[in-house]
């Protein structure tokens, strides 16, 4: 260990948390918006698999990567739209119906997506932040995708939107107390329904990122389980769209380990780091979900609350 070249794995590993966590950033955001309306999707993973057929197909048919994260996103849209209206029906289980759109959206995608395997899609652009140096290793380190950044601007725009529109403040209300939106005129089903519609819609643009760019292409093992992580993730976050972004990163960075330490020429344990992810999920849920303990910024009415 003492001979590890500490810059190259630094710059690996802040590489590698930008690269795996922009999917989690996508799907978390989503997810926040979701439950903050007191509703929760556990069928992210189905939404993210199926976003990752539709972009590739589309970005290969078209010729458009761009086309191919509208498709993932409308796919999204329309899962999450079908999530949030059968939800809405009485004695209708938002976990049991969020597992079935798991099985539904990943079996669609492996039926669908079948042809897509082998042609090759056009992919996302980058930008290249690096050319500054010299170093090859900071300029890898540096080319980061353009999802990325809308990522962040998404982030800071539903934290202020939340907080400060009337948009925000009704989806927030219906969340916690829908009792008091119902006494303002609110009508909850129709709030909640399109939080998870838009929610839908920003996991399905994280699946055109994990085929359109990394690790771009598509195959029936792209996903390794982001969707289901994601709901750890959010509440981790405590339901803040800027703690998603820190928290999809540190998510990222988890996953980065084992690539990280084969860019420096560790290959040991690779395996055993590449399950750094799933390890700190079960490590939040544990630490977060203890009984004697409150789940802060929690939405009221979530289920996982009552």
């Amino acid at each position: 260990m003492a001979n590890i070249d500490w810059l190259t794995f630094l710059l690996a590993l802040l590489a590698g948390a930008v690269r795996v966590g922009t999917p989690f950033l996508f799907v978390s955001l989503g997810e926040c918006l979701t439950e903050k309306g007191g509703r929760i999707n556990l069928g992210l993973e189905g939404i993210l698999v199926a976003g990752a057929m539709t972009g590739y197909a589309v970005s290969y048919l078209s010729g458009s990567p761009w086309l191919g994260v509208l498709a993932a996103g409308s796919t999204g849209l329309a899962l999450g739209l079908l999530h949030g209206i059968v939800c809405s029906l009485p004695r209708v289980n938002d976990i049991a119906f969020g597992i079935a759109l798991i099985l539904l959206g990943t079996g669609l995608a492996f039926f669908l997506g079948k042809a897509f395997i082998q042609p090759q899609a056009p992919m996302l652009p980058s930008f290249s932040l690096g050319q500054w140096s010299a170093d090859e290793r900071v300029r890898s380190a540096l080319n980061i995708n353009v999802l990325f950044f809308l990522g962040v601007a998404l982030a800071i725009l539903l934290h202020w939107g939340l907080r400060s529109t009337r948009w925000g403040l009704m989806l927030r209300l219906v969340g916690d107390h829908v009792e008091s939106a119902q006494a303002l005129g609110y009508r909850p089903i129709k709030v909640r329904i399109w939080a998870t519609s838009i929610g839908g819609f920003l996991a399905g643009v994280g699946g055109a990122y994990l085929s359109l760019y990394y690790p771009g292409s598509w195959n029936e093992g792209l996903s390794s389980g982001q969707g289901l992580m994601a709901v750890a993730l959010v509440i981790f976050a405590r339901w803040q769209p800027l703690n998603c972004l820190w928290a999809s990163l540190l998510f990222g960075a988890a996953g980065a380990i084992g690539p990280a330490l084969q860019a420096v020429g560790i290959n040991t344990g690779y395996y055993l780091f590449a399950a750094a992810p799933y390890a700190l999920t079960l490590l939040v849920m544990f630490i977060t979900c203890q009984p004697n303990r409150t789940l802060t910024g929690a939405p009221g009415e979530l289920s996982l609350t009552r």
